[in-house]
């Protein structure tokens, strides 16, 4: 009974306390980067919906009490909208600009709206006055409450967002909308009107204004006691979806995202070598500390590795060092190299992450953050966004020097380094940690298994024979021998066919993929990120080190003048080498 109070303590400790992907915790022992991301889709999805429910709760109960209230003063509904019947829309002035709906806009909303739009439209009169879709609210218009009941300066800022109101009875139910606009004192920015596919519904109508948060949320309520309008739906604030998710914009972000997520712990596993080894088991405890104690900004704590870890170290470096010269990349030798000449890389000593950060940072700007363990999919795909690779420090143990079943600091070193130190490989990691930012769990998903199959198991051509750059490879003799051999399947690298292949890593994998070059792998890459369903697109500027979403005209007027100077430079090089002595 101690030891499995024991265990609950110590996975506890480990547990998620605080990250962007889930808030919730998470257990410790996983396979796989992809079983991660659907643990976390579903923990997300069941989280939102709790969140949700409550919310819509809330918002019947208060609406029940307000009507409560009013009536028992017979008087009317506070700012509810008398929409008479025989108001026109040739009362209101439209926009010039009206025209039919794109059938792409209005289908989306089909999926989108939860809650009150889907009960209005499942209910066979529509009438919405007595049930509970009165009050019901979306999911955008429960982070628009939330937005709004921050402060009284946040309820009366300005927002900008895009209603669908599909109309029962005719084009001529939009003035009393625009009417009801006027009333919250609401200005028109656009509006738009198609016939509708729906059955029961002439009209669809999506309308932009702009308008307080707090007069927004009740101008949806009171269009919502009309039983001329099948359903309500809040699109979008300014120019991205109103439910756009969190993610870091800027490394020092990444203190919420360090929370580890474990897949072997030594203990709680009984198949983890270190699982009967008291002293390793504290070792890594003491190492896990300061990792979370880290924080932005700070050196990166160093470490006194022991004799035993320095002899796994040695055990491992000289295997690699024999096998890298015939079966690794041409990229990855060159910087095994310079990590040789500059004695990084040694038999006597363990590299610590300072110096190896330090050498990454002046090779691609890439840098090292200290990591307890396995982090979450989304998390450690964010860290590369910023050129920062999350790295364990604590050491496999001695009895499994050339196999560990978890990312120890000798795969991070040996495996993953090298490669971003060269800089088609770095901007390679850091294009698929901006993918990763703001993307839905099946891409995210998705992303991990791509990340899988290139960064951590990839093969390339290289003179016509088949070379690795997969960090598990170049650090696990074993696997790489397989890798190389007739024992597997070799297949062309295609990111969409890729992204859905399963795999484990509990054994050597029967298929690995095979890129042409850093580069084609790079291009291919890129058309298959524009096919997300990320509704904005992000850049890394590395003068603020900053993540920027580029949502305006503004900020892309000013990256083209940028690109322009850039250009400029460019040009005139070219120019001037190209002049006679």
């Amino acid at each position: 009974m101690m030891a499995v109070a024991a265990a609950q303590k110590n996975r506890e400790m480990f547990a998620i306390k605080k990250s962007y992907s889930i808030e919730n915790g998470y257990p410790s022992r996983r396979r796989s980067l992809v079983d991660d991301a659907r643990f976390e889709s579903l923990v997300v999805k069941q989280n939102k919906q709790t969140v949700l429910e409550e919310a819509r709760q809330k918002n019947n109960d208060e609406a029940t009490l307000e009507q409560c209230i009013q009536q028992a003063k017979g008087a009317p509904l506070e700012q509810e909208i008398e929409l008479q019947a025989d108001q026109s829309v040739e009362n209101v002035e439209i926009p010039a600009e009206v025209h039919e709906i794109s059938a792409e806009i209005l289908n989306e909303t089909n999926n989108a709206s939860l809650g009150a739009t889907a009960a209005g439209e499942g209910n066979g009169n529509g009438n919405n006055t007595n049930n509970s879709n009165d009050a019901g609210l979306t999911e955008e218009e429960v982070l628009l409450a939330n937005a709004a009941a921050e402060s009284t300066e946040a309820e009366n800022a300005m927002q900008s967002a895009a209603i669908i109101v599909r109309l029962k009875e005719g084009i001529s139910s939009l003035g009393r909308i625009l009417k009801a606009i006027e009333t919250f004192k609401g200005a028109v920015q656009h509006v738009e009107s198609r016939v509708s596919r729906e059955q029961g519904v002439e009209h669809d109508a999506l309308i932009k204004v702009d308008m307080t948060r707090g007069n927004l949320l009740q101008l949806i309520r009171s269009l919502r006691q009309s039983g001329s309008f099948n359903s309500i739906s809040l699109l979008a604030e300014h120019n991205i979806s109103v439910k756009a998710p969190w993610f870091p914009k800027h490394a020092s972000e990444l203190d919420n995202c360090n929370h580890l997520m474990t897949k072997y712990e030594p203990d709680l596993d009984m198949n983890h070598p270190g699982f009967a080894d008291k002293v390793y088991r504290q070792r890594r405890k003491e190492i896990a500390e300061i990792a979370f104690a880290y924080k932005y900004g700070d050196a990166i704590p160093h470490i006194e590795y022991t004799d035993v870890e320095i002899k796994t170290w040695r055990s491992v470096l000289l295997t690699v060092i024999d096998l890298s010269k015939k079966h690794a990349c041409q990229e990855y030798r060159a910087a095994f190299q310079k990590l040789r000449d500059e004695e990084i890389f040694v038999e006597h000593r363990l590299p610590q992450l300072q110096e190896m950060s330090d050498f990454l940072r002046r090779n691609t700007g890439f840098t090292l953050r200290p990591a307890a363990g396995l982090l979450t999919a989304r998390d450690f795909l964010a860290s590369l966004a910023f050129r920062i690779f999350q790295s364990t420090q604590y050491v496999r143990h001695v009895n499994s020097p050339y196999h560990t079943p978890e990312p120890d600091c000798i795969h991070e070193l040996l495996g993953h380094m090298p490669l971003l130190a060269d800089p088609s490989f770095a901007q390679f990691s850091q294009e698929i940690g901006l993918a990763s930012l703001g993307a839905s769990d099946d891409e995210i998903e998705k992303l991990s298994t791509v990340y899988w199959f290139t960064v951590e198991f990839g093969l390339c051509k290289e003179h016509g024979q088949v070379k690795a750059y997969g960090a598990g490879l170049l650090s696990s003799y074993g696997e790489l021998l397989h890798a190389i051999s007739d024992k597997c399947e070799h297949r062309a690298f295609e990111p969409a066919s890729t992204a859905v292949q399963p795999y484990q890593d509990q054994e050597y994998q029967p298929i690995y993929y095979v890129a042409e070059s850093f580069e084609d792998a790079k291009d291919k890459f890129r058309r298959w990120v524009s096919t997300m369903s990320r509704p904005f697109e992000v850049r890394f500027n590395p003068h603020t080190e900053r993540v920027e979403i580029l949502d305006s005209v503004d900020k892309l007027d000013t990256l083209v003048q940028q690109m322009n100077t850039e250009i400029l430079h460019l040009t005139n090089a070219i120019a001037k080498l190209r002049r006679p002595f």
